[in-house]
Parts: C-alpha cells; structure tokens; sequence
C-alpha cells in the first residue's frame, strides 16, 4: 500500500486517482500527524510525502519515522512546488528521504519512480524475509550441534565407563573415538585389533553389514599387545540410524573366552559319556533280543510284555545317546555328510514305515500329498531320512488328541520341498524363531513332553550342510507345519 500524505485534498484526490488506474492500493493523510498515526498502525510500501505542511511538515515527519525500526527503511518521496532551492533538497535526503520531486509533477516520471520504489521495497521485503529465515535456521542447527555435541559427550563417557573394549565409527566405518582399553590391544586408534591367522578378518564381516546397514555380530580371538595369547572375543557393532540413514556405528569387544572354554570342556564331556555309554546300551540291546529269542514260545505274556518294554525304553535311551554323539561332532565340525544319488521317494516311504512300527501303539493316520518325485536327489540319504523321522515322530508326539499327520512334497527346477503338518498343540509365534536352537524347548510343551530338545537343532545343522532350508508355520491350538528343503543337484 501507498501512503500520500498532502494537506490539500485535491492534490491527494490527483496522485491517487493516477496510482489507483495502475492498480496500486493507496492511503492518504492530510497532516503530518495523522500521517504518523497511520504509519505506526498500518505497513506501507511507499510513502509520497509533501514538503510544506501546517504543523509537523515533510522533513518532520521524515526524521521521525527514521527514528523507529518497523518504519524506518519505508521508501520516502519528497513533493515540493515551493521549496525547490538546493538546501531542501539537500535536506529532504538528509531526513531519510530517497527522492525528491519538484511540481509540477510529470505523471509519467512520477509513475515510473513510484513502479521503481516499490519492486526494491517488495525485494527489500522478501530479502529481510530470507534473512529472518536463515538467521533461525541458524540458531535451530546451533541448537541441534549443541544437542549432538551433548549426547555424543555422554556416548563417549557411558563407552570409557564400560568394562569391554569399545568404540565409535561414523557411517563410512572411519573409527572416531576408542576408550581407554582399546589401546591394550592396539596401538592405533583407528586400526582394529590384531585378530588369530584364522579367524576372519574384521574389517571384511563389517563391510558387509554396512552394505546392508546391519549390525554386526562376530566371535573373533585377539590378544593384548605384549601378550602371547589369543582370547575369544564378541564383536558386536550397532548402526544408530536418524531418518532412515546410519549416522554413526558402536562397537564393543566382550571376552567371552572363559564361556568358550566351558562350553568346549561341556562338548569333550558329552563325547565322552556318548561314547561311553554307547557300548554297554548296545551290550544291553543286544542282551534283550536274546531274552526275547530264548523266550518267545513262553505262554506268559506278562513276561514278554515286560520285555517289549525294556526293548522300548532301551531304543529311547539310544536314540537319546546317538543325539548326543551328534550334537558333540557337530560342535567339533565332525559330522560329516555322504551325499550322493538317492531315491527320495523309496527312502520317505522307509521313513514312514519305521514311523508305523515304532509307533503302532498309536491309531494315526500318515496321510502323503503332493508331488511324486520322480528325478534322483543328491545327498545323505541316512542323514535326510533322520531328519524326515524327527519331523514325524514330532508331529505324532504333540498332536496326541489327532488321528492324522500329512507329509507334503513339491520340487521346482532347484530344490525338494518336504513339508509335515500336524494338528496338535501349535507354538506361539513369538517363540518359534527359536524352536530350531540347541536344548530349546517350548515351556507350555517341557513339562508334558519328554526330551532333550536338541532333535530339530540337528535337523537344521543337517540341512544347512545340504545348502538348503527349514522352518514352521504355526498356530496354537491348531497345529504346525515344519519343513525343509534341499537342493535337487
């Protein structure tokens, strides 16, 4: 808005008609005062102000509205048909003024100046704009460094706390801060512990879980300085992630060398006792089928019942100890696989009449669906049929209240899939992630259910030799469904 500040209406009436046919919005005044009044109340664009007034007069009002900030940078043209002479106009851009027009006015010049003045206010206007904008953008980035500088303060004081040896990087994996114990074991601040000749190497594993943007976690040996022993070691390394990019990786090393050395002395001993006790269980089978033999054509059933039984338990007590043994050689990286060309189809049918005769006990139904393989399938045969086995007689062992168990097959170009499904208790989801690790057991199943729970944990160590897959789907209350696959080459 133009703002025209005259005493005599008709020269207002004038220069607002001609600014009002090229659209520009104008106020006027008719006195110093009321001119001052409105420019404290309203903003304005331009001001169109006339030299000689009653009372407060041009130059007055000019000093006074320079005098204030919200006012002081609104362009002023002086208009003037009596003082012309040099001094007032000197005076007049001494006031604050950025021009001064003598009448009588040409409208055109007076047009063309007015168009001027009022673009470089708008781009005066929208400068100012940007600089309020930038001054806060500013502060709120110097409040958020302070902020960072803070946590990050705090990161580093929580890590130089910790017992481990620990560590930040930033997204690249530049190593940017160690605590004091890192320099036990490296004399570099950005270069990792020397790791054992064959373990794999650090920087490696971490370059691929920055890749993926992943956390890290590695067992690794590393030994102090001057020391002549290699210790196990956990690396994790955690990326922090604002938005959705990692910003910032921590890293701790754990000694875990005294869990390692435990659990090897527990794996020595489940060797030995497996081993151990394997040769007078199989003294003990072997002493059973004998007494079944000289027995038979007693009439006493009570005794050959008693003598079933103790075959019974004495084939669980062996299985429980052949669990073992496996367990002990998959620890050491002894339990080796004989692959070679098998008929699948043969061996699920062998699978599932041992399950028949084991379990004949049981009135359940094993129902088989799907594909008929027909190709050759490459692998160990005795270790598939174990795991296949170990899937039956689950599914027959926590569905006691069903008649029916159902063996599904299907093959694509790649892999065998072989999947059983029962309709028995079911697993909670949130506990079925873990239902394939060593001596887990479901704690609603334990107190019901006999075992070691190291069964499935076998099976999965025996596929993922094959390079193929396992898993579940379930639902408690209606049953799951386990499955594996393998490779067909």
């Amino acid at each position: 808005m133009i703002l025209i500040v005259d005493d005599k209406p008709e020269n207002i009436y004038s220069l607002k008609k001609l600014l009002e046919l090229k659209d520009f919005a104008v106020d006027t005044a008719l006195s110093g005062e009321e001119a001052l009044k409105k420019v404290l109340r309203n903003d304005y664009a331009l001001i169109i102000l006339d030299v000689q007034m009653p009372g407060i007069d041009g130059f007055e009002v000019a000093e006074t509205l320079s005098g204030f900030s919200k006012t002081k940078d609104i362009p002023i043209i002086f208009l003037s048909a009596v003082n012309t002479d040099k001094k007032f106009i000197t005076r007049g851009y001494a006031s604050g003024g950025i021009d001064y027009v003598t009448k009588p006015v040409d409208p055109d010049i007076l047009l063309l100046k007015v168009k001027t003045f009022y673009r470089l206010y708008e781009q005066t206007l929208a400068l100012s704009e940007t600089q309020r904008a930038l001054r806060s953008e500013i502060e709120v980035r110097k409040r958020a460094q302070a902020e960072l500088k803070e946590r990050v303060d705090q990161l580093h004081l929580i890590l130089e706390s910790l017992p481990q040896i620990a560590f930040t990087a930033d997204k690249d994996g530049r190593i940017d801060f160690v605590n004091n114990k890192w320099f036990r074991y490296s004399d570099s601040a950005s270069d990792f512990p020397v790791t054992h000749p064959d373990d794999q190497s650090i920087w490696e594993a971490w370059s691929v879980s920055m890749l993926n943007n992943r956390p890290l976690e590695l067992e690794v040996r590393i030994k102090e300085l001057y020391a002549d022993i290699f210790r196990f070691y956990l690396l994790r390394v955690i990326p922090i992630i604002e938005g959705e990019e990692v910003n910032k990786w921590v890293g701790t090393f754990t000694d875990i060398d005294d869990r390692k050395q435990m659990e090897k002395k527990k794996d020595e001993f489940l060797s030995i006792a497996s081993h151990e006790l394997k040769t007078p269980l199989t003294s003990i089978k072997a002493y059973v089928q004998l007494l079944e033999r000289a027995i038979k054509d007693d009439p006493n059933d009570l005794v050959h019942k008693y003598t079933s039984r103790v075959q019974a338990q004495v084939g669980k007590l062996n299985n429980l100890v052949t669990d073992l043994l496996d367990i002990s050689k998959l620890d050491n990286g002894k339990l080796k696989m004989n692959k070679k060309a098998f008929d699948f189809e043969n061996l699920l049918s062998n699978a599932i009449d041992t399950i028949r005769h084991t379990h004949d006990h049981v009135q359940i139904r094993i129902e088989r669906e799907g594909d008929v393989i027909t190709r050759e399938v490459v692998g160990d045969e005795v270790r598939i049929e174990q795991v296949l086995i170990n899937y039956l007689t689950n599914a027959i062992k926590y569905a006691p209240h069903t008649d029916r168990v159902i063996v599904r097959t299907a093959t694509d170009d790649r892999f065998l899939r072989v999947e059983v499904t029962d309709f028995g208790i079911g697993i909670p989801e949130h506990k079925q992630k873990d239902i394939f690790e060593k001596f887990y057991r479901v704690e609603e199943s334990s107190l019901k259910f006999q075992g070691l729970g190291i069964g499935l944990y076998i099976c999965s160590e025996i596929i993922r030799q094959h390079g193929g897959q396992y898993g579940l789907k379930s639902q408690v209350g209606k049953g799951s469904t386990f499955y594996f696959t393998i490779p067909l080459d």
